[in-house]
């Protein structure tokens, strides 16, 4: 694609923000990413937002977020399933001839509305939703076909929390968290059989933006330095029926990730430097890393992936974030030396129905 990626900005961690209104923190980390990129409002030209109405509690959630996140008087579009799927479309529109230089912009404040009451909502309505299916159910319905079909265990899943976490406290994006010892997450509560509550990525608020421009604008103005090129871009769909073959096997995300590398140019997964995973579960995050088959010298989740911060609707977007950070080597303590390939993942629905995946490349100077 002849697509780069020219700022980007993550709002501060945390677990609530209390003291600013949800226009307030769309408006900050828009305004963050154009200035990350030196470019005026006024130089875009197309605004791409991602966001829930349910989880913003609004009707029409860009009514009223369109102005805050940079879109007045701007050609607007917006997704509604994920952050990751709103840089898919951006980058789209800005590959297209049409629209050179733009933002995506995506946000979610869940501690102001209960996550799982609106999960229940989303429900078949004649069948699941009468029976409470939630987040945490479907996330323990696949946690359950996972274990049984890769042999994953309560103790795999335990290191992994543990680790993720511990990548996260070196991460300066990340929300500060003390790190549990194993048997502190093997002894939290059980939520749905196997699914143990320390076994979820804790949902926090956030925002993440970022500008884009077209090859054509790059070219048309020489002294700006992008932070990266996205190389290549795929989602995928899975069935909404939760059977075992849904829930316990990645044959849709082995699709979309073979397309990706294809599409990049890239060969094998062995090629790339980082992968930003999200799985809102440690079982999702065992069994995708292993649906991955990565060697040792790539980097699965430095940032420390959903358990660092983990915006429910925005995280797929954050791991691009954090992917263009790593290849233009502004990620921080968490870094990965030579990084020039990043891949970000990002996921939605119930039990990851659906998976993306956003490839970024360094930009020589």
């Amino acid at each position: 694609m002849d697509v780069y990626v020219m700022g980007v900005a993550i709002h501060p961690a945390a677990e609530a923000v209390r003291n600013l209104r949800l226009e307030e923190m769309a408006y900050a980390t828009a305004r963050a990413a154009l200035d990350d990129a030196g470019i005026a409002r006024a130089e875009i030209d197309h605004v791409t937002l991602a966001a829930s109405d349910e989880i913003d509690a609004r009707g029409i959630t860009s009514m009223l977020l369109a102005a805050p996140s940079g879109a007045y008087l701007k050609d607007e579009m917006r997704v509604t399933d994920s952050g990751l799927t709103g840089l898919h479309l951006g980058a789209m529109r800005a590959g297209s001839g049409d629209l050179q230089l733009g933002l995506v912009v995506s946000w979610s404040q869940s501690s102001v509305g209960p996550l799982e009451d609106i999960a229940r909502m989303r429900g078949e309505p004649f069948f699941l939703r009468p029976i409470g299916l939630n987040f945490a159910i479907a996330d323990g319905l696949q946690a359950g076909a996972v274990a049984a079909r890769h042999g994953i265990g309560e103790v795999e899943v335990a290191e992994r929390v543990r680790m993720r976490m511990q990548a996260a406290a070196s991460n300066p994006r990340a929300v500060r968290r003390p790190v549990p010892s194993t048997a502190e997450v093997a002894q939290s509560p059980l939520l749905t059989h196997p699914l143990r509550s320390g076994h979820r990525a804790p949902v926090t608020d956030g925002a993440v933006a970022m500008v884009l421009a077209s090859g054509d604008w790059l070219r048309a103005h020489p002294g700006k330095r992008p932070l990266a090129r996205i190389a290549a871009a795929s989602w995928t769909v899975d069935r909404y029926q939760l059977d075992g073959e849904r829930l316990g096997g990645s044959a849709l995300f082995d699709a979309a990730l073979k397309d990706v590398l294809a599409r990049a140019g890239a060969g094998s997964i062995d090629a790339l430097d980082v992968i930003e995973l999200e799985a809102q579960s440690a079982w999702a995050d065992v069994a995708l890393t292993r649906a991955l088959g990565a060697g040792s010298r790539v980097s699965v989740s430095p940032s420390g992936g959903a358990w660092a911060q983990n915006p429910y609707f925005c995280t797929g977007l954050v791991n691009a974030a954090e992917a263009a950070l790593q290849v233009s080597g502004r990620a921080g303590p968490h870094q990965v030396k030579g990084a020039r390939r990043a891949l970000a993942h990002g996921s939605s629905g119930f039990a990851q129905q659906t998976h993306g995946f956003v490839m970024m490349e360094g930009v020589s100077p």
